[in-house]
């Protein structure tokens, strides 16, 4: 094995259906380009421009992973596996939605490999998942966590989305207090936004959506806060909360700017390749990728080298989000900016290191933004 470990991020772009908040790069297919697609991610892997270099986490996002097959993911990994070999206790996440899986294929994923699963819940009552358009019940989602926890997954995430239509202070605290009772290791707590080329941004701007109120917003937000580090769920990100030794190691990478390789259609990656940082998006819509893959030709839809000023701002606006903060040294904030968000008592700093207060959390873009020279 040859360089420093680095994470490994894999796109699986299918599920079951195309919510209504959605805008990552997924797809409502069946058929025969599922399989065409899978073997062409494992082509892509296969043949890493780094191949041999370990990795360090790895993830399985999408879409749904855990739509494919247990055949077609435990395959998938099994390529990461022996073209990144993973160092010791690596963490090995799948992203599962809780109508997806059963005993069989979580056993079956266990025994590949995988350590780790994060169960996209987003609302523990039936008519938000009905308006979200998501596939599973809300009694699908304590089953998937009791069969993970039965198939020896060491860590399980829950992630919850808030401030949807129609959703009340007491709605939310209702599914914070079902999330917080099935004693999981991780929570992921969201706030939605509501973003372009998605069917909620066309309900949005014909005023269709009844989404709360910036005052809900936020004390939804401070109600999470408050009754995660009630049951040992320490806030370590904006918007993620763990126990003890369970804080995401793969997106601790991204918070931290760090390189990662990223694998399937649309995933992202950004690396140093010869002495450049450039960030990559392949080729998004499934068929074009496999001709891609299959002719042997570019995958990159999108490439591009990072100046100096790109990856300061990057640092800024991704380690503020951690509770930890970040590290300042090597980075020049505008003065004007610094002395505003002082002012406003936004930020904490500890020698070298600064980070959000409380109050600044809710203002993480506009701090960065602020500190950011022109």
């Amino acid at each position: 094995m040859s360089g420093e470990p680095i994470a490994v991020y894999i796109h699986t772009p299918f599920c079951p259906s195309k919510c209504g908040y959605c805008d990552f790069n997924s797809y409502a297919m069946t058929g025969e380009i599922i399989d065409r697609t899978v073997r062409a991610i494992e082509t892509e892997i296969r043949q890493s421009p780094e191949a041999g270099r370990p990795a360090k986490t790895i993830f399985f996002g999408g879409g749904t992973p855990t739509f494919l097959s247990g055949d077609q993911l435990t395959g998938l990994l099994r390529a990461v596996l022996e073209t990144h070999p993973p160092i010791p206790g690596a963490e090995i996440t799948s992203e599962a939605n809780p109508g997806t899986v059963d005993m069989p294929k979580f056993d079956a994923m266990v025994a590949a490999g995988f350590n780790r699963v994060s169960l996209g819940a987003q609302s523990f009552d039936s008519s938000d998942l009905l308006r979200l358009g998501r596939v599973h019940e809300a009694s699908h989602v304590a089953q998937a966590v009791s069969a993970a926890r039965k198939a020896g997954f060491g860590s399980i995430n829950i992630d919850l989305m808030f401030a949807l239509p129609g959703q009340s202070l007491k709605a939310w605290e209702t599914n914070l207090d079902l999330a917080l009772g099935l004693k999981t290791d991780h929570l992921s707590l969201y706030c939605l936004t509501i973003e372009p080329n998605t069917r909620y941004y066309r309900l949005h701007l014909r005023g269709m959506l009844d989404l709360p109120d910036d005052t809900t917003q936020v004390a939804m937000y401070e109600m999470a806060v408050t009754k995660c580090a009630g049951k040992g769920l320490a806030q370590y990100e904006i918007s993620n909360f763990a126990k003890p030794g369970h804080e995401s190691q793969h997106n601790l990478c991204y918070w931290r700017a760090e390189d990662y390789l990223a694998f399937g259609p649309g995933a992202v990656g950004c690396r140093v390749v010869d002495g450049q940082r450039i960030r990559s998006t392949n080729l998004k819509h499934p068929l074009g990728y496999c001709e891609a893959v299959e002719s042997g030709t570019n995958l990159a839809c999108e490439s591009d080298v990072l100046s100096a000023e790109d990856q300061a701002f990057e640092r800024l606006m991704l380690g503020l989000r951690l509770n930890s903060g970040m590290e300042t040294t090597g980075l020049t904030f505008d003065p004007a900016g610094l002395k505003k968000v002082r002012e406003r008592g936004w930020i904490w700093e500890e020698g070298s290191r600064m980070g959000l207060t409380e109050e600044g959390r809710h203002f993480c873009s506009e701090v960065a933004i602020q500190l950011s020279p022109e």
